[in-house]
């Protein structure tokens, strides 16, 4: 019972920064209605960003310049490149962000090389004893982290006058513009709110009991993916419980791997794209899914 509530909360810890970068798959989806696949470098620069800066200036400081250029480089994709395509479809479009993937992981893994870089967070290896449950305070400190940043974006989403106009975008593009709303504007802060809660995961993801941040830390974003399109990708809710369902069945079927030998080994990795697929079958536009969705 021990190990399984330990594992739980671990899961629903890891699901919440799932639940961060699927929500910026969503923003983004929502206000230009293509599919992001170069989220996985946002998070990855985000967390660079930090890990060369936290020498230097301090860790809370480094953190939010890792925000800010997360968030700069979300919007220099929009503006340069998603913005000035001369192309309609979407498809298209997010094929683009593939290509954009490739470049920007592949010259920060250049920078990275074979080093594995610490963050510095002020955490460390603390653990918090809840009874006989042991858990990382970073984990508790991830899912709070996480609470807060998806309920000022939901309270934002439904009270400013950036959330009505990326509702209205949402809804219909062409009427949202006859409306006045500057839907490339609406863009832009769709990219560059992805990128800064990308940042805020990437952090979370590479301190304790993770080594720190490498080449692989943007499989987080391909598994953060499936909780995304699971949830249904043109809702925010979506995103929170697909982020939340992937996050523990991972951790749950690592955890009892051994029990789970039969399936093979590594198991707690494939999960992500398991339950995608199962869902999938069943509700083609996701669980909370409202409309269907493009196929890229």
């Amino acid at each position: 019972m021990i190990t399984f509530l330990e594992l739980l909360a671990n899961g629903i810890s890891i699901g919440a920064l799932y639940s961060l970068i699927a929500l910026g798959f969503v923003v983004i989806f929502k206000a230009t209605e293509v599919v992001n696949f170069a989220h996985a470098s946002l998070l990855l620069a985000g967390g660079f960003v930090v890990a060369k800066l936290h020498p230097l200036i301090g860790f809370w400081p480094a953190l939010a310049a890792g925000i800010a250029g997360a968030a700069a480089v979300g919007a220099l994709i929009e503006f340069v490149i998603i913005r000035r395509a001369n192309v309609t479809s979407h498809s298209v479009l997010a094929i683009v962000t593939i290509g954009v993937d490739i470049v920007l992981v592949t010259e920060l893994t250049r920078q990275i090389g074979t080093d594995v870089l610490a963050l510095g967070d002020p955490w460390g290896d603390q653990v918090v004893h809840l009874g006989p449950v042991a858990i990382a305070q970073t984990r508790i400190m991830a899912l709070l982290a996480a609470g807060i940043l998806i309920g000022s974006f939901l309270l934002a989403f439904k009270h400013t006058g950036w959330g009505v106009a990326m509702r209205a975008t949402a809804e219909d593009h062409e009427t949202a513009a006859l409306m006045g709303i500057r839907l490339g504007r609406v863009s832009l802060g769709a990219w560059a709110v992805a990128g800064a809660l990308a940042a805020v995961a990437a952090l979370f993801l590479c301190v304790f009991p993770t080594p720190g941040l490498d080449r692989s830390t943007t499989f987080a974003a391909i598994k953060a993916f499936p909780a995304a399109i699971l949830g249904g990708l043109d809702s925010t809710t979506g995103a929170l419980v697909g982020g939340l369902v992937v996050g523990i069945t991972e951790a749950m079927m690592s955890g009892y791997q051994n029990q789970l030998s039969f399936l093979g080994r590594g198991i707690g990795d494939a999960a992500p794209f398991l339950i995608m697929t199962i869902v999938l079958l069943i509700r083609p536009a996701g669980l909370f899914g409202t409309r269907e969705l493009s196929r890229v």
